[in-house]
């Protein structure tokens, strides 16, 4: 089998929620344990981190694994989805699983997954675990795909539970409350492993809490553990931030490489988990620290977080797209400078549009469009849904030709925005 036809593989043979939605949502891990025992539990022979969330998980993952590769371990990270290469998935110290690897592990073991039919993201889980044992890494960071609970990655037993915040996400799947959603998220607190909380949330507060003291473990929030004083931005729009602990300033001019105001969550959240890491044994110096969240990118090769695709104009894409993540995104273009907005808009058919929609800025041209998977919402459906909350403009049958279009019509000082649902950045990147 070539690289191609193994995805072609993967991706018609194996159901895969971000493509086809519900009808690929196993709720039960009795595949990924079948899949974990055949593979001999290869989890166990490294250290892990676990990683959930509504919001931020991603940003989250990639900076821990940044900064772990700074303090000199071999570190494996695992996130979805993917969007230009399946093989930004499964990473060792920033390099992507080869092509050969992949084909391989398909290979190897087609008569197990013909046998067992896992789901595209068991599959992959488990191909991720094992490529892992093979690379021999110290520890591996592994984001969960969707809630936790019964997501196919929690059957680690990580050194730290991480869980960024609660938003209102795949409600069809999760609940229809926070405090739901928290129950299924918070499924990955363990006995003994301490859980850091990125956001302190009223809803969600005595859910975590709960759970922390039915496992028999400390949970921190990040957000109550640091504070942000001030954050100014350097010449090359990287944040520099104060951050403090109680009255100490402990991080003076740390500066994060990733952009977007809404990163300064996360970051809180990051530095709550490596304080915890090093109680367990991890040797992390502030130096590393200092580093590692500068060369985020460079490090991990992160896409699609407030991604600058060129200048004059403008043009930035970012892949938020709840409603937590796009009022993230609205105040982020609220503080950028810019004459004309150009907004390439495409969402997902089981999301909640009207919440979404009605956080969008009605002084923008909108450019409606579809990404190339069937969950994507018709452009004209889109447009129609939109009309609603005063946001106007043309319709496009894909992003490519949403984002000529803006191209052609905007002037050197405007912005060029695309976003709405990960899969319309990833048609474009």
């Amino acid at each position: 089998m070539t690289y191609q036809e193994t995805l072609d593989f993967l991706f018609s043979q194996l159901p895969m929620y971000q493509r086809i939605g519900k009808a690929a949502y196993k709720a039960d891990l009795e595949t990924t344990l079948k899949l974990d025992a055949a593979f001999d539990h290869p989890h166990k022979t490294y250290k892990t981190i676990h990683v959930a969330g509504t919001n931020g998980k991603g940003s989250v993952s990639h900076s821990l694994a940044s900064v772990l590769q700074e303090a000199g371990y071999k570190v494996g990270l695992y996130t979805s989805p993917h969007l230009r290469d399946f093989r930004e998935r499964i990473r060792v110290n920033g390099q992507m699983i080869t092509e050969n690897s992949v084909i391989q592990f398909v290979q190897r073991n087609r008569k197990l997954l013909d046998e067992l039919k896992p789901s595209f993201f068991e599959m992959t889980v488990a191909m991720a675990f094992d490529y892992f044992r093979t690379k021999a890494v110290d520890v591996a960071v592994i984001e969960v795909g969707m809630g936790g609970r019964l997501d196919s990655t929690n059957i680690i037993d990580p050194e730290v539970s991480v869980i960024t915040n609660i938003g209102m996400d795949h409600t069809a799947f999760l609940g229809t409350t926070k405090e739901e959603i928290a129950g299924e998220k918070g499924g990955i607190i363990k006995a003994n492993v301490p859980v850091v909380i990125g956001q302190t949330q009223t809803e969600t507060l005595n859910v975590f809490q709960k759970l922390a003291e039915k496992n028999d473990t400390t949970i921190e929030f990040a957000d109550q553990k640091y504070r942000i004083s001030v954050a100014t931005y350097s010449v090359d729009e990287q944040q520099i931030l104060q951050i403090y602990q109680g009255d100490a300033l402990l991080f003076p001019d740390l500066r994060l490489g990733l952009l977007g105001q809404y990163q300064q969550k996360n970051v809180l959240t990051v530095l709550s988990a490596i304080n915890q890491m090093q109680k367990k044994g991890f040797e992390i110096s502030k130096q590393d620290i200092y580093e590692g969240l500068k060369k985020v990118i460079e490090n991990t090769g992160m896409l699609g977080r407030w991604h600058y695709l060129g200048y004059n104009p403008r043009i930035i894409c970012d892949t938020g797209h709840n409603q937590d993540g796009i009022e993230a995104i609205v105040k982020q273009i609220e503080s950028t400078a810019y004459q004309e907005l150009h907004f390439i808009l495409g969402m997902v058919d089981d999301k909640d549009h009207d919440a979404v929609l009605n956080l969008l800025p009605k002084n923008a041209l909108y450019y409606f469009t579809r990404a190339s998977i069937p969950r994507s919402l018709a452009e004209d459906e889109l447009k129609l849904r939109a009309k609603k909350y005063g946001l106007h403009g043309e319709t496009y049958e894909n992003p490519i030709s949403a984002l000529a279009a803006a191209k052609k019509n905007a002037a050197s000082n405007d912005l060029i925005f695309i976003g709405g649902s990960t899969f319309v950045v990833a048609d474009v990147l």
